[in-house]
């Protein structure tokens, strides 16, 4: 039996991942100079999307080779390493991007919100397991009103290991009074799905623009359960209820 449905935020319930690959583009235009966004920052996000802000950010420096930019502005900003710099740069893009709630609901999926907010009334229980950090995770929130669809929310602060570790959704299944089995979890990255696999859940893959390619390159999760359409989620969720209740086990 599934009885929890569990979400990542970025990439699920947002379309984040799109307005944080816009801020990388912005930050190289400012380091730079340059007339525009640069859009090879966002293909470069587009590899590494589902890393952690440590390794995004490295991998974009190396790609765009953007360290001689970066490496005089460590002690304006107070930090050791260049990839921290473009962090404070990007970063603050980005929140100022998303004050703006407006901003967070034209970006939202509306078909992963309304699920959300079908198995709340439905006596589903759901959860929410994202490495962003706990005050963008509750402005997000607020700005979606999903505060009370949530039956438990777990971030980057609540966990040792971020992912592709497992250890937030053995976390979800702890506090849900769970097996990691009888959870479904609905990521969009390669580093979600990994971590979702191997704490042992049922996974539903999520593929979005920027997450479609390593999807299916790394072959983390079978092809028939990524789903390549968002209207069909609440679909693709029935489907593995009910294999769980006729006594499948994927």
């Amino acid at each position: 039996m599934i009885g929890a449905i569990v979400f990542d935020l970025d990439g699920v319930v947002v379309q984040s991942e799109k307005l944080k690959a816009q801020a990388y583009a912005r930050a190289v235009q400012r380091l730079r100079g340059l007339p525009e966004p640069d859009p090879r920052a966002i293909e470069a996000y587009r590899t590494i999307v589902g890393a952690s802000r440590e390794e995004a950010a490295q991998f974009v420096i190396d790609e765009l080779e953007l360290e001689p930019e970066l490496r005089p502005l460590m002690g304006e900003y107070g930090v050791s390493k260049p990839h921290q710099v473009l962090t404070e740069i990007r970063t603050k893009i980005y929140n100022e991007m998303v004050a703006d709630p407006q901003v967070l609901r034209d970006n939202q999926w509306p078909h992963t919100v309304g699920l959300l907010r079908i198995a709340k009334e439905t006596g589903c229980r759901t959860g929410l397991a994202t490495s962003s950090l706990r005050d963008m995770t509750s402005h997000v929130l607020r700005a979606l009103d999903l505060e009370r669809s949530l039956d438990l929310v777990l971030t980057r602060e609540d966990v040792e290991q971020p992912k592709p570790d497992p250890e937030i959704y053995l976390l979800a299944a702890t506090r849900l009074e769970l097996s990691p089995k009888e959870l479904l979890v609905v990521e969009d990255s390669a580093n979600g799905v990994r971590a979702a696999v191997a704490a042992g859940t049922n996974v539903i893959a999520f593929a979005t623009p920027f997450t479609t390619k390593s999807l299916h390159e790394t072959k983390v999760v079978e092809h028939d359960r990524i789903l390549h359409e968002p209207d069909k989620l609440l679909d693709m969720v029935r489907v593995v209820i009910e294999e769980h209740e006729d006594g499948g086990d994927r």
